[in-house]
């Protein structure tokens, strides 16, 4: 019998019998009838809307059938649900207008940093406004502090909690334009159509978008009540839609925080400790520095010390330049043994006893090292600090408490502040942090003249925001083929969750002595949920040393969780003697995450033949409404883990990838596949090569050069990613998903094709450096000239 045989002979024996396709909406929506919601006209000079918390319902709200066990917190309130039931008291001041011209526009409140957030909240306006995307133009609100919780972009939230809001206020504009088009044109409302921004009568008269958008204003504020589109119906949301910035992406028109032309702003870095979070005593050269070519500026500041010249080269010689006393730092002669001995003696115990003679216990202590939260945009800002005022540029996912913070900065009040969000390159968490705008704030006050500030590639590497150094500990009983306990304690260096919730007051408490454990502990709590079926769970987190710049970096712990989990449940299945796959299926919760991993077993053919040294692996994580399986083959063999690339790790290639992704509704499917395949790309590499060697109070790593992120010799040469049918009638979350699958994948891949579990992560921290590392003094290195050397 071979595994696709097997996978439906085992189908028939798990679904319940009656059981109902949850992807079957008609059915699932019977007798519930169309959702009617409530929004607002806004008074404008053209056509304003916003939708209103809440809705009107019609009808019953569908039952939910009964698991077989007690659910997780997760599965009934997660992290997500917190932001989006935050989100939605401030849902009516975010609006959409329609202009003259025929287009739509919208300030989105949440950061663009790479992730495609502004295509597919062009897709919902465009889906119910009956517009062409191209006639969608979304761009970044500046920092509005009366959204309270409603600017933070984070925890794969953005899609869910616009999802509704947006579309009900487009729904509302699309209805006001109709109201308008049947006066004009002298027909009833239900008579005409609207399609890609012209309202048809049926005498065949029209009306442009553009031509309506005054009179379908307001000069009062209205409260009226819009029917969304059934999901039938929908001709743009879950079609495959290229990013609506694509072309000025790959044309360079694309502008970053530094392609920003502010008068009067010069480039400006910053001098930093050898040691993280080293201070600044005294400078020896100041005047010697203040006269290099170019310099206009040299200012001591918190973090370093800081100039500012015509040129980021010329900034570059004088930061190498300058001969400061430095102070010691907030992990002076820490290192990964001393940090590891640190999480160990406070791991949480163990508690489950032996069971009896029947009952045996599998065990397993993990080690995941520092990893940098870097971007591959080098982290950077733009400040003009005036009397009294200041205005700032950069990309932040939480522009309100960067607001705020800088504001306190600088002892001005917030409303003298204004921040503007620009697009970023990139971020899994690091946007979060408004260190940059800090910077640059205090640098423009200090030296009285705005700045272009911009982190060296070394100093983000260096003294950045880094994914905290972890433990996990794990132990499972079994008896008589049933899994009974499983413990899992996770030890971290504390991870600083000083954004809060996007907003001051919670952004206060996570930094308060007591308060920053207790929401790292809420966070834990919120976010992990286990797919297995293992008996008595428990999970508990523990943090120690604030020492650290840490951060949430892209999945905060469950990349750690899951590689943990999952390698404990292949030592189960092989004890249990159990296929690992079919062990899985027995233990998963929930259809679709079985649905899942049938899908990656049956295109990734589990269980074939492959060489010795090569392996499968297979992995399933559920988080945020969505649920994701890889399988990732790899190959461990001499000639594979030897092969030499100049400057580069090698090391075991994983060949092969299979990822099977549901998130009930996707959006964009094309942009949901993208989010898999970065997803898996930092899970290989966290797995495999990409960490952070700490020695005397720094990191070794100074670039992406040796920090060995997962490159072209790494990647693997064949990935197929399968996005499933719509499950539900609303959006998951996805921005994260793929990475604790794709990282647990990897390594349950690895034990396999080597007989040994692994238990250090990555698996090459603890061998060769692999490189020369850059020295702290002075901190950031000279500018290459041996560029082309090295193209290859």
């Amino acid at each position: 019998m071979d595994v696709h045989d097997r996978l439906a002979q085992e189908h028939a024996e798990v679904a319940a019998p009656g059981t109902q396709d949850p992807s079957d909406e008609q059915g699932a929506q019977a007798g519930v009838g169309r959702r009617r919601f409530l929004g607002y006209i806004l008074a404008a000079p053209t056509l304003a809307v916003a939708a209103q918390l809440g809705e009107a319902a019609v009808g019953p709200t569908p039952a939910h059938a009964a698991a077989g066990s007690l659910p997780e917190l997760t599965e009934l309130f997660d992290l997500n649900d917190m932001l989006t039931a935050a989100a939605l008291p401030t849902a009516a001041l975010i609006t959409i207008h329609v202009n003259a011209d025929g287009t739509a526009s919208f300030a989105l409140p949440r950061a663009e940093v790479g992730q495609g957030i502004t295509t597919s909240t062009a897709m919902l306006i465009a889906e119910e406004l009956d517009l062409p995307l191209e006639k969608v133009r979304v761009t970044l609100a500046d920092a509005r502090p009366e959204l309270l919780f409603n600017q933070l972009t984070g925890g794969s939230n953005t899609t869910i909690s616009t999802y509704t809001p947006i579309r009900v206020a487009a729904a509302i504009a699309r209805k006001r334009l109709l109201e308008a088009a049947a006066e004009l044109l002298g027909a009833e409302i239900t008579t005409l159509t609207s399609k890609a921004g012209v309202i048809t009568a049926p005498n065949g008269r029209t009306a442009t978008y553009g031509s309506l958008a005054e009179k379908a204003a307001s000069r009062t504020t209205v409260r009226v009540a819009a029917d969304l589109k059934p999901r039938s119906d929908f001709t743009v949301i879950g079609t495959a839609r290229n990013r609506v910035d694509a072309l000025a992406s790959v044309t360079g028109r694309k502008q970053f925080a530094m392609d920003l032309h502010v008068p009067g702003a010069s480039p400006a870095m910053v001098c930093r400790p050898p040691t993280i979070n080293g201070t600044v005593r005294s400078v020896e050269n100041l005047a010697a520095v203040r006269a290099m070519p170019g310099v206009t500026d040299v200012a001591t500041i918190s973090t370093g010390v800081a100039v500012r010249a015509r040129t980021f080269g010329q900034c570059i010689d004088a930061v190498r330049a300058l001969k400061v006393d430095w102070g010691p730092g907030t992990a002076e002669r820490a290192s990964d043994d001393t940090v590891l001995r640190e999480l160990k003696a406070a791991e949480i115990p163990l508690v489950v006893p032996k069971l009896g003679p029947l009952a045996k216990t599998v065990e397993g202590s993990f080690t995941f090292h520092f990893a940098s939260n870097s971007a591959l945009e080098p982290n950077c800002a733009v400040a003009d600090v005036r009397p009294g005022r200041a205005e700032i540029w950069a990309a932040l996912k939480s522009p309100i408490v960067a607001q705020e913070a800088i504001a306190a900065k600088l002892g001005l009040l917030p409303g003298a502040v204004t921040v503007h969000v620009t697009e970023g390159g990139g971020s899994f968490g690091r946007k979060l942090f408004s260190d940059a705008a800090l910077e640059a704030a205090e640098i423009s006050k200090a030296m009285g003249k705005p700045v272009k500030l911009m982190w060296h590639r070394t100093d983000e590497f260096r003294q950045g925001r880094t994914h905290p150094m972890a433990t996990s500990r794990v132990r499972a009983t079994y008896a008589l083929g049933k899994v009974l306990t499983y413990e899992q304690r996770h030890t971290s260096v504390s991870t600083d969750f000083g954004h809060g919730l996007g907003e001051i007051i919670t952004a206060s408490a996570a930094k308060l002595p007591v308060g920053d454990l207790t929401f790292s502990e809420t966070m834990f709590t919120l976010t992990q949920q286990s797919p297995y079926d293992l008996g008595l769970t428990t999970q508990l987190l523990n943090e120690v040393d604030k020492g650290f710049n840490t951060g949430s970096m892209r999945n905060i712990y469950s990349p750690n969780v899951r590689c943990a989990q999952e390698l404990i449940i292949d030592r189960l299945a092989d004890e249990m003697g159990k296929d690992r796959l079919h062990f899985r299926r027995q233990l998963v919760k929930g259809d679709r995450a079985r649905a899942v991993l049938d899908k990656v077993a049956e295109l990734g053919d589990w269980g074939r033949q492959l060489p010795a040294g090569v392996a499968q692996g297979i992995a399933v994580h559920p988080e945020y409404h969505g649920v994701v399986a890889v399988l990732a083959e790899i190959d461990c063999r001499p000639e594979t883990t030897g092969r030499h690339i100049p400057d580069a790790y090698t090391g075991p290639r994983v060949t092969k990838v299979v990822c099977a992704v549901d998130v009930g509704l996707a959006v964009n499917p094309k942009g949901l596949q993208a989010q898999m395949m970065g997803g898996i790309m930092d899970g290989i590499a966290i797995t495999l090569t990409s960490g952070l060697h700490l020695k005397d109070g720094k990191f070794l790593e100074g670039s992406w050069d040796n920090y060995f992120y997962t490159r072209q010799w790494n990647a693997p040469p064949e990935l197929e990613i399968v996005v499933m049918p719509p499950t539900s009638g609303e959006p998951g979350g996805a921005g994260e998903l793929a990475v604790g699958a794709a990282a647990a994948a990897v390594a349950c891949a690895y034990g396999a094709a080597t007989g040994t579990m692994p238990t250090t992560f990555p698996l090459n921290h603890s061998g060769p450096l692999g490189f020369e590392p850059l020295p702290a003094v002075p901190p950031i290195p000279q500018s290459p000239t041996d560029g082309l050397d090295r193209a290859y």
